[in-house]
């Protein structure tokens, strides 16, 4: 089990959080805490980077759900960069590949140019 670090950091378009680690049942709070302590502008673009996300089980989808609801909310968008592979199968299986914007990368994702959501 490794545990969870979020770093969030400033793009052209907008905050992106580095989701490192397990996102789970005991680690999901943490995420969502992140989440809602940004300060998110209308039309700027949130970036979920999960390039080294280990794990993530119901609990930790929920809290991506949880964090795209909170950017619309706010008038942002909200995309999803470097999903690993086990894990965009599950986002494909349950169909939430259709509710998040996927980037290969963090780079492509924050230099799309428009806000997605």
């Amino acid at each position: 089990m490794s545990p969870l670090t979020i770093i969030t950091r400033d793009s052209a378009t907008g905050r992106v959080l580095e989701i490192i680690g397990d996102l789970d049942y005991a680690t999901a709070p943490k995420l969502r805490k992140a989440v809602d302590d940004l300060t998110l502008t209308a039309g700027q673009l949130l970036v979920l980077d999960l390039a080294e996300l280990d794990y993530c089980d119901s609990s930790g989808i929920s809290a991506l759900l949880s964090a795209r609801s909170l950017a619309i909310e706010q008038g942002s968008g909200i995309a999803l960069a470097a999903v690993p592979a086990n894990m965009l199968r599950i986002l494909g299986i349950v169909g939430l590949d259709q509710v998040f914007t996927i980037h290969p990368d963090t780079t492509t994702a924050t230099n799309h140019g428009s806000v997605a959501s």
